[in-house]
């Protein structure tokens, strides 16, 4: 018996869908293959439908009712929970329902996905089945009626109807403004309710952004689950709503609250009175979207998008707050364009790290012509908590648009990725995912492909030129990196090569109560309006250390090379940055032709080096001039003095002599190449060429220390620039030759001729000359390789004169009471009684010579003895 009622129940149930089969709508089986769990949700209605007896002590109770436009027939789903409060379990299989339409349709429920597996209700317990009908184009639940029938083989066609729910008129699945509602989401007890509904115009498009309040009332964390929104109209025409891009990926942890919200574009025509939110889940079994909890949204407003001058505008980023900012704007002329800079300031004021969504940024004009700004560094970044982030921006606006009113205007992207930037004649825009009329595709749910761009905020631009800075005046700045100040020190222009160098000395001091870290900084120079930078050049001190504690402060120079005739008025000078190959601004300030005077270091006073490892002073041990035939060289020594605490290699001297008149001569360098001990000092020999008539009376060294590739450079090396320039006064000291030979310094040697002697033999057409000296070395300084020639000029008896270059060390060696011998021949000689010749060294340097001194000794006329002849 057991067995034929089973099987008689199945067939009966087979004869009552074949039963729907043959009339006019079609109703997927009920068999279909299980598929995950569908949230149910609790009616909203104050209305409460009466239970109905099932039989057995079992009842069944319609929990809520929802119906949901699809393309081949609308879908009514309803719940219903059946409570056993007999002993033993109650099979499901007796117990069916069918839906009557207000048409006479009679059509049989289908347990959804999972609930197809309910086979029973167990004793004492209590159990909810969803169920769902196509029913065609019925799109209102006024009318309906479910049916609820039990399987009874006494009563003719096997089914008996115990009761019946009658939705009546004033039911509504949706909850009220205001009104919170119990629903369930990913089996989590939630508490939603409907906060806002805004509305933006932009583009000449119409945006809306519907905004829902989620409170996880469960014990576990509660993720998006997955649910397809939509924007009804009072008409019932919907539109898909995304999610914000500030609120992908959403979690919610247990009792926490939390604002949700979604957005979609709209037709500017349509009327937003009586909206609503509605929720849909799609179950994959049947390929369906059923319709889950609605809310009734509240009047449209539209906000006030614009954010004045140092307002700060917040964001909420993921239920973080981010502060918004912009900052520091300024504008020059460059070409036919205004180039604006200004930052952006990004804080995180919540206790969880955020990434921004996806941004465009724009600045329009009052007339609404849009330019492009890159917003890379504002896009998809990541802030800690409390965490501030200055992104620099730069645009260029044509100076023949109104450059009063500009606003920055913040946009968000929904959907997607596109590089493009709205036109706001609203032409060519990539359109919104607006909704159809009520008949959602059946296949996968539709996700927004379009890119929706709406705007988040226009921040007004204040029209302030860019502020000329002030040697030696101190300014506060903020930027990617930090807090810090900055002055310029000196503005200066002095000669290189054919060119002339301009050299910006500045200064920057970490103003934070944490360390700054500089990047690795490069250095741009521009003259006036001129569109293309200066060849620069960027030297800093101590530049391996890269981090500033606070309150410390680093020294750099940046270096342009000019053509010497040129002029200007103005110079802007621009630091920058590195990141992820990119140039970020690091500073960017604009100075007049305020060019400061090379500072003079008087006769006799020292000059500083400073620098990593070559700190050391300098100070003129003499300065002579060589008279030439055509020209003159002046000649400079310089005493080299490390001040260093360690053996350290000294930085390269480069110099230039000027003379009253203004002209500027290069000096040729010779610098020892060997490391310095603290404390010892070092022999520099400078000198430049001359024409002839230069007034030498007054003349500078202009003085610094070489640099090349950003550092200061050594000795053997080659400079590209100089830094640190000061103007020595020199003391140029005329030549007076001594009237002996002792004690003649031609450094590192002192020679002193002692005695000589010129002899020569009756008839002999030879003169033989002796010369007793004494050669001293002195090793005091150390000096690079020194290009002097020690020349002894012999003018005999009859005022003919003979040089010879002697190598001291070598023809000439050290120590005292030493000979050299040479001999003159001539025939004249033969006729010599007698008579004086003159001794006379020269030191030749550079093709030119001074003469060092000189001395008269006589000739001594000796007779052949016997064996001679």
């Amino acid at each position: 018996m057991r067995k034929y009622r089973v099987t008689y129940a199945a067939l009966l149930v087979s004869s009552l869908v074949a039963g729907q089969v043959a009339g006019s709508i079609t109703a997927p089986a009920a068999h279909a293959a299980p598929a995950a769990k569908a949230p149910a949700v609790s009616a909203p209605a104050a209305f409460k439908f009466n239970s109905v007896p099932m039989g057995a002590g079992v009842t069944a109770v319609l929990e809520n009712i929802n119906i949901w436009s699809q393309s081949s027939g609308n879908i009514l789903s309803y719940t219903l929970k059946y409570t056993n409060s007999g002993n033993s379990s109650a099979s499901l299989m007796h117990y069916f329902s069918r839906v009557v339409t207000p048409g006479g349709s009679v059509l049989p429920g289908n347990p959804l996905g999972a609930d197809a597996l309910k086979k029973k209700v167990g004793a004492k317990e209590s159990l909810s089945v969803t169920y769902y009908v196509n029913v065609g184009q019925t799109s209102s639940m006024q009318g309906i009626k479910i049916s609820m029938l039990v399987w009874d083989a006494k009563t003719k066609g096997y089914l008996k109807q115990t009761g019946s729910f009658g939705v009546p008129a004033n039911y509504s699945t949706t909850a009220a403004v205001g009104t919170s509602l119990s629903t369930v989401m990913n089996d989590i007890p939630v508490a939603a309710s409907a906060d806002s509904l805004q509305l933006y115009k932009y583009s000449g498009k119409v945006y809306a952004k519907v905004g829902v309040s989620l409170t996880n009332k469960g014990n576990k964390v509660l993720s998006d689950p997955g649910y397809s929104a939509y924007l009804v109209s009072a008409s019932g025409t919907s539109f898909e709503l995304a999610l914000s891009g500030t609120q992908a990926d959403y979690k919610i942890q247990p009792q926490e609250k939390r604002s949700i919200y979604y957005i979609t574009e709209i037709p500017a025509y349509l009327k937003t009175d009586n909206m609503k939110l509605q929720f849909t889940q799609r179950d994959e079994t049947t390929k369906l979207e059923l319709a889950k909890s609605s809310y009734k949204l509240p009047a449209a407003s539209s906000p006030n998008l614009v954010v004045g001058s140092g307002v700060v505008k917040k964001i909420v980023v993921n239920n973080n707050t981010v502060e918004t900012l912009l900052r520091n704007a300024n504008v020059y002329a460059q070409d036919a364009d205004a180039v604006w800079t200004f930052q952006m300031q990004l804080k995180n004021t919540g206790n969880k790290a955020v990434t921004l969504p996806s941004y465009d940024l724009a600045v329009k004009s009052v007339k609404g012509k849009v330019f492009p700004v890159n917003s890379k560094g504002v896009s998809g970044v990541t802030l800690k908590p409390l965490e501030t982030k200055i992104v620099p921006l730069t645009v260029r606006v044509p100076l023949e648009v109104d450059q009063s009113g500009l606003q920055l205007i913040m946009i968000e992207s929904v959907g997607a990725e596109s590089t493009s930037v709205p036109d706001p004649s609203g032409t060519g825009e990539t359109t919104g995912n607006t909704g159809n009329t009520g008949t959602p595709s059946t296949a996968a749910p539709a996700t927004p492909t379009a890119k929706m761009i709406f705007p988040v905020a226009y921040f007004v631009i204040p029209y302030a030129l860019r502020t000329e800075v002030t040697s030696g005046q101190e300014y506060m700045t903020t930027n990617s990196y930090g807090s810090f100040s900055y002055s310029i020190q000196s503005l200066q222009r002095y000669p290189w090569r054919d060119d002339d160098i301009v050299a910006a000395r500045l200064r920057i001091t970490n103003t934070q109560n944490v360390s700054l870290t500089l990047p690795e900084l490069k250095g741009t120079i521009k003259l006036d309006k001129e569109n293309l930078p200066v060849t620069t050049e960027l030297y800093m001190d101590n530049k391996d250390s890269s981090v500033l504690a606070p309150g410390k402060s680093v020294e750099l120079y940046v270096l342009g090379k000019i053509a010497y005739t040129s002029e200007f008025q103005n110079m802007r000078i621009a630091l920058n940055g590195t990141q992820n190959s990119e140039t970020v601004p690091f500073l960017d300030v604009s100075v007049n032709n305020s060019i400061n005077s090379i500072p003079t270091i008087e006769k006799d006073k020292s000059y500083t080096i400073s620098g990593k490892g070559k700190t050391a002073s300098v100070q003129e041990n003499r300065t002579t001039i060589y008279q030439g035939e055509s020209h003159n060289l002046v000649y400079t020594e310089l005493y080299l003095s490390s001040e260093e605490k360690r053996q350290s290699k000294m930085a390269r001297l480069q110099a230039y002599y000027k003379t009253k008149d203004g002209q500027y001569f290069e000096a040729g360098t010779s610098q020892s190449e060997n490391s310095a001990s603290p404390g010892a000092k070092q022999l520099v020999v400078l000198w430049a060429k001359v024409p002839k008539a230069t007034d030498l009376a007054d003349v500078l060294l202009y003085l610094g220390s070489g640099i090349k590739e950003g550092k200061l450079i050594e000795a053997k090396e080659e400079a590209t620039g100089f830094v640190n320039v000061a103007a020595l006064q020199l003391n140029p000291q005329a030549n007076v030759p001594k009237n002996t030979l002792e004690s003649t310094a031609l450094y590192p040697y002192t020679i002193s001729v002692l005695t000589s002697e010129g002899k020569r033999v009756k008839s002999s057409d030879t003169l033989d000359i002796t010369m007793n000296y004494s050669l001293r070395k002195d090793n005091l300084y150390d000096a690079g390789v020194l290009e002097h020639k020690l020349i002894l000029q012999i003018t005999d008896p009859f005022g003919i004169a003979t040089e010879k270059v002697l190598t001291l060390g070598t023809d000439l060696i050290e120590g005292t009471n030493n000979q050299y011998s040479f001999s003159l021949s001539r025939p004249v000689y033969k006729t010599m009684d007698g008579g004086a010749y003159k001794l006379a060294f020269y030191d030749e340097f550079q093709g030119e010579r001074l003469m060092l001194g000189s001395q008269a000794f006589g000739v001594t006329n000796v007779v052949p003895n016997k064996t001679q002849e």
